[in-house]
């Protein structure tokens, strides 16, 4: 499988305590398996801490879904509850209960993949959070909007599995 992860460096080691917290699946090294969607992400990268766009290419064994030494958390393609959960205790910054399966603070998962929250699904977090709208809402608004791929890397083990193979 190729992932692709965009940046405004061609990154020659990962370096997990340079990935930036509360993200959507916690701290971590985030590739996606849609060109276009890396591309964009480097512009938008380039274009705030300037540089230019690289598109940074790594290839993974397929079967590392298969793997029994790994902790993988797969959401599918999907928006789901549990979903939407994991990923708002992910950004919240006032989250405490990292032994909450729905939450990666702590890294119990290596290797964790789902749909991306966009910045209206952040919106969306945001109004339920302020209880301006109920769970049953944030869930209904979620499901018409456009999701995209991403596979987040969280431990040495999950990074060592990733081979750059080039870059653009």
């Amino acid at each position: 499988m190729i992932l692709y992860h965009g940046s405004n460096v061609d990154i020659q080691n990962i370096s997990l305590s340079a990935c930036r917290p509360y993200k959507d699946f916690g701290r971590g090294f985030y590739l996606t398996d849609i060109p276009e969607q890396a591309e964009r992400m480097a512009e938008r990268v380039a274009r705030i801490y300037g540089g230019e766009p690289v598109l940074n290419i790594y290839e993974i064994d397929d079967s590392f879904l298969d793997s029994s030494s790994l902790r993988i958390k797969n959401f599918g393609e999907e928006t789901t509850e549990d979903w939407a959960r994991f990923v708002m205790n992910n950004r919240n910054r006032g989250f405490e209960n990292y032994s909450d399966p729905l939450c990666n603070f702590d890294s119990k998962y290596d290797i964790v993949i789902g749909p991306v929250a966009d910045d209206n699904m952040a919106m969306l977090f945001r109004q339920y959070e302020e209880e301006v709208i109920d769970f049953d809402t944030l869930l209904k608004g979620m499901i018409y909007k456009k999701t995209s791929s991403q596979y987040s890397f969280h431990t040495p083990a999950a990074i060592s599995l990733l081979r750059k193979i080039s870059h653009e």
